[in-house]
């Protein structure tokens, strides 16, 4: 979607600073919320959990930290799922009386669950419109909704590099309206023909990139 939560970034809002190799977290309560965020029920549609920290106001947004978005989309995901209540929320434990389930994910199947391997290809696939070797343009959409098509591609000429089969189409995962595969390729794009003629002609950029973007150049 358009705003400051865009993939590929905004120009004026300072430089990146990379941070120093070394610990994960910074606090100890991210580690929890990352935990409870990989084993919440709601973590089946990742689409949706990205999704939900682009509608952050764009303020609120640039002063949250990494894992305060992510406390704010799993909190919104678990009251959207209406697997708790805004009360439960606010007291931080459950209401007196309320259903109680056995665990989802009891605590020695932790390790086995997250650490299984699992694939958004779906069979059997749509067939590809395009092949390697074939020069695209990037569509100039802008949706109001999750797209993981980065503004700065919009509208650009590259090359499909590889095909990948059919996977999951984000944009339609994200609002909950299926998954809808669509092929998707790998496209390279030079850099100057992204970045102008500042960028250094040797350089190219390589994006993963579904078929719904993509008209034949």
């Amino acid at each position: 979607m358009n705003g400051v939560h865009d993939m590929g970034g905004m120009h004026g809002l300072g430089a990146i600073v990379p941070e120093p190799e070394g610990g994960v977290f910074h606090h100890a309560w991210e580690g929890r919320v990352h935990a409870m965020t990989v084993a919440s029920p709601t973590r089946g549609n990742i689409d949706a959990g990205r999704h939900e920290r682009e509608l952050i106001p764009g303020a609120e947004y640039l002063a949250m930290t990494y894992y305060e978005k992510w406390f704010r989309s799993l909190t919104q995901l678990l009251l959207k799922a209406r697997l708790v209540s805004a009360e439960e929320l606010a007291q931080g434990r459950a209401a007196p009386g309320a259903p109680k389930a056995n665990p989802v994910l009891p605590a020695a199947a932790v390790e086995t669950v997250l650490t299984r391997p699992g694939s958004y290809v779906r069979d059997p696939a749509p067939q590809p419109a395009f092949k390697a070797g074939d020069r695209i343009r990037c569509r100039n959409i802008n949706p109001t909704g999750h797209t993981r098509l980065p503004r700065y591609a919009r509208g650009k000429t590259g090359e499909i590099v590889r095909p990948h089969g059919a996977q999951v189409f984000p944009d339609s995962n994200a609002r909950g309206a299926g998954e809808d595969p669509q092929p998707l390729y790998t496209v390279r794009f030079t850099a100057g023909e992204l970045w102008g003629e500042a960028a250094n002609p040797r350089d190219s950029v390589f994006l993963d990139l579904w078929e719904p973007y993509l008209e034949r150049a």
